[in-house]
């Protein structure tokens, strides 16, 4: 009996899922490979100009500068920088800029709400001489070597996004959380909250995810949901489910809204806008499959937290939610009271997510005002606790647990830099630059072109989907891929709706897996969750959804969508 139990176990010993950043390094060794086999390519970029009735009225390069006049007004569009400026001649001030790594048009509106003109940064044809470039070991001076790929991914950006953005961001609100932690006011709510709702936490699912996917599908809500997941998360796993269903109804869904929306300003909006598509045409088809798409995912959700519940053990998180198991356990054998400290704090916290959720909608908040609410709920629950005695803090607890909430957090941060550097090693994600990534573009749309009008839809779907892996922000994937697959999809006999169709599917639902994605990682992080372990549900999930989003697609073309 102990032979075998020795086998057994080193049976078991000889396989170990690698870790996620073992599997990330991999990752850049292949990416690195590439460069000495895959030649440079760019595209050429344009910025046009189009009046009110649509009609183009003035183009340049990027790099250039031109004039234009628009119902006897003259403007300047200055492209030479890093940031587009659009100027009324003579007036020191512009009037609009377009940041060149988001590639968002710009709309001048009359004082009749009439459209003005419309500036539009779009895609020309793929040049190439040719030339490979294999990547260096080691490069200097700020250049991209293979061994700078971690350091250069850790700076690349700003407070607006890609690495810088979401690390401060993670690390910040991290922090913030950790205050709000230690005064006990979350652990207090939730025991207090699970006493008053038995038998009916499982309405929970639905409600969360419902509200999540509005909130992706209706404003583009994505690294916003990382503070409701660390909230959200405990939560379900003090209810006796796991992180997978904090994660699901918090961050997943908000990419099934992203992803299936008939409205999202940084994915089918901006698409449509680059195809020269009505913004919200199509509407109807689109909320039918918004609709589709949230029952099929609350569906297998509910069904997966209900046998989750029975067994805790089957869950792929089942270890690492012993970190918060524990955490309750502790809780309870010091029967925490509800206190009124606690419901003060609780107010705060909800005051904050309406805030940010105001903020987000009506001024376009993003990274770097939600992470300052964040900060400030941290600052005033911290203080309250030491008005109210909460967990008996004191000045020097609120440093510490800042300093250990963002402490938990920082492999989570090295995560999204070591993703990004994988990106940098091909090239970047600039259409406009000499990359391997521009071509690997260019040579996938190239053979999407010789197959079946249907064959080539679903394709277009695939590809987008791959390609989500190197360029995961949704506005960035629509600006390099749709000038290129609106007009093909012409070619081949497919409509503009079916091209944005592939692209928005293709993008929004592999958020779920791809671990280039800083947001999900992120989102990884505060669950205490590995990658690899997500991944092995993902995969079934995935399934479901590759399964739904091409019946969708097969289904656009046959009514001619």
């Amino acid at each position: 009996m102990s032979k075998g139990t020795d086998t057994s176990t080193k049976l078991q010993r000889t396989w170990e899922m690698p870790d996620t950043y073992v599997i990330i390094f991999c990752v850049v060794v292949l990416a690195a490979l590439l460069t000495y086999l895959v030649p440079l390519g760019r595209f050429e970029i344009f910025y046009n100009i189009y009046d009110g009735t649509g009609k183009e009225i003035a183009s340049t390069l990027d790099g250039e500068a031109v004039e234009f006049n628009v119902n006897g007004v003259d403007y300047t569009l200055d492209a030479s920088g890093d940031t587009t400026l659009i100027m009324e001649n003579g007036v020191e001030e512009p009037i609009a800029s377009i940041r060149k790594d988001r590639a968002k048009s710009f709309e001048s509106i009359n004082e009749n709400g009439e459209l003005n003109f419309k500036v539009l940064q779009e895609y020309g044809k793929y040049v190439s001489s040719g030339e490979k470039k294999g990547i260096k070991l080691f490069a200097k001076g700020g250049d991209m070597g293979f061994l700078n790929f971690a350091f250069e991914g850790l700076v690349k950006g700003d407070k607006w996004g890609t690495s810088v953005g979401i690390i401060a961001f993670i690390l910040v609100v991290g922090g913030a959380f950790g205050i709000v932690l230690k005064t006990g006011a979350v652990e207090a709510g939730i025991m207090n909250m699970i006493s008053k709702t038995k038998g009916t936490e499982a309405l929970l699912i639905p409600m969360l995810f419902l509200l999540f996917s509005i909130g992706g599908a209706v404003f583009g809500m994505g690294e916003e949901a990382i503070p409701f997941t660390i909230i959200i998360v405990p939560i379900v796993i003090a209810m006796g489910y796991d992180a997978v269903v904090g994660i699901l109804i918090t961050y997943g869904a908000t990419q099934i809204g992203f992803a299936t929306s008939w409205m999202n300003p940084f994915s089918v909006s901006i698409a449509q806008s680059i195809s020269g598509l009505p913004i919200q045409s199509g509407s109807g088809f689109r909320i039918i499959m918004y609709i589709v798409f949230n029952i099929i995912s609350i569906a297998y959700i509910w069904f997966y937290a209900k046998n989750i519940r029975k067994n805790p053990t089957k869950s792929v998180a089942y270890e690492s939610d012993s970190y918060f198991r524990e955490d309750f356990k502790s809780n309870e054998s010091s029967k925490l009271e509800f206190k009124f400290g606690h419901i003060l704090i609780i107010i705060y916290l909800v005051l904050a997510m309406a805030w940010i959720i105001w903020g987000v909608r009506v001024h376009e908040y993003y990274l770097p005002e939600i992470a300052t609410i964040f900060f400030a709920l941290g600052l005033a629950s911290g203080i309250t606790a030491i008005i109210f005695k909460l967990n008996n803090m004191t000045v020097n607890d609120i440093a510490v647990s800042f300093r250990e909430g963002a402490k938990d957090l920082v492999g989570a941060a090295i995560v999204v830099a070591l993703a990004q550097g994988i990106v940098l090693v091909l090239g970047d994600s600039n259409p406009g630059a000499n990359t391997v990534l521009n071509t690997i573009l260019n040579g996938m749309s190239k053979a999407l072109s010789r197959l079946p009008v249907v064959l080539s839809a679903w394709f277009m779907y695939i590809f987008q989907s791959v390609f989500n892996f190197f360029v995961v922000s949704g506005s960035g994937q629509a600006a390099i891929t749709m000038p290129l697959m609106a007009p093909l999809a012409q070619l081949i006999g497919l409509s503009k709706q079916v091209a944005v169709l592939a692209f928005q599917l293709g993008d929004g639902l592999t958020n779920l897996i791809v671990p280039t994605s800083a947001c999900l990682m992120a989102v990884l992080g505060v669950a205490k969750l590995d990658w690899v372990n997500w991944a092995k549900f993902q995969i079934k999930f995935q399934g479901l959804l590759f399964i739904t989003a091409s019946i969708f697609i097969v289904l656009g073309v046959l009514i001619g969508f």
